[in-house]
């Protein structure tokens, strides 16, 4: 029960990441507000919470308008009094190099995966000062500390994600606000088996580019959420901590 007694705001709560972060959450004892564009999927996890006796509640945003991100923050904060915890991990990806991208393409990605973290910060901030402090986990990325190819807006925003958690973090240390990243490698979401990845081969191929040799689990990312969001992480902040089976570790030149 390492979240008992905390509220906690989790974006892009209704699959993936955030579906397994917010069942891991309130499994630990956390209030849980389920955040998504879906409807559907967000009331999916918060039945699955109060079915195995949690609590939580269910929240429609687009994490995109910062009239939406405050009012996720305040519906929280009136449902249960306080903000403790908050998980920015709604992202989006548009694949293309710099000469194609559109431009349409390039703001899309910046403003789900960076704008919506820094509104995040902006509108928990204030809540977590009058409660003595907090927790903020930002959903980063392996490919925020590297390039990659054809990712061009996807790298840039979440290179933000990792320079943004450091400059938050240093701002509100001595507020007790904890501020860090979560950076995933490749992970076997509906988003990338689905969408990014449909072909088994491809997620096989994908899943041998990590030394560990496979993809990573939706719930393993969770798991390291867990710990940032909770006491026992009281003396990291700023810090962009990999969850990507080794990826990063190995400069591929020796491979044949």
């Amino acid at each position: 029960m390492r979240l008992e007694g905390k509220v906690a705001v989790i974006t892009g709560g209704g699959s993936g990441i955030g579906r397994a972060s917010a069942l891991r959450f309130a499994a630990e004892g956390a209030r849980v507000l389920v955040v998504d564009w879906s409807t559907r999927k967000s009331q999916a996890v918060v039945e699955a919470i109060t079915g195995a006796g949690g609590e939580a509640a269910a929240f429609v945003a687009n994490v995109r308008s910062a009239e939406a991100c405050r009012d996720m923050i305040e519906a929280a904060v009136d449902r249960w009094g306080r903000l403790d915890v908050l998980f920015n991990n709604a992202g989006t990806t548009r694949v293309g190099q710099a000469p194609d991208l559109s431009e349409e393409d390039w703001d899309l990605v910046q403003e789900t995966t960076l704008k919506s973290t820094w509104l995040g910060c902006k509108y928990a901030i204030p809540h977590m000062r009058r409660v003595g402090g907090g927790s903020i986990v930002n959903t980063a990325s392996v490919e925020g500390l590297v390039g990659d190819r054809d990712s061009v807006a996807y790298c840039a925003a979440k290179a933000g994600v990792v320079n943004l958690t450091r400059c938050v973090a240093v701002d509100h240390a001595h507020e007790n606000i904890r501020v860090n990243c979560v950076c995933p490698g490749v992970i076997a979401t509906p988003a990338v088996v689905n969408w990014l990845m449909p072909e088994a081969e491809h997620q096989a191929r994908m899943g041998r580019l990590h030394p560990l040799g496979r993809l990573g689990q939706a719930e393993e990312v969770a798991a390291l959420a867990l710990f940032l969001a909770s006491d026992e992480a009281s003396f990291i902040t700023g810090a962009a901590v990999p969850v990507d089976g080794g990826l990063i570790a190995e400069s591929g030149i020796g491979k044949p």
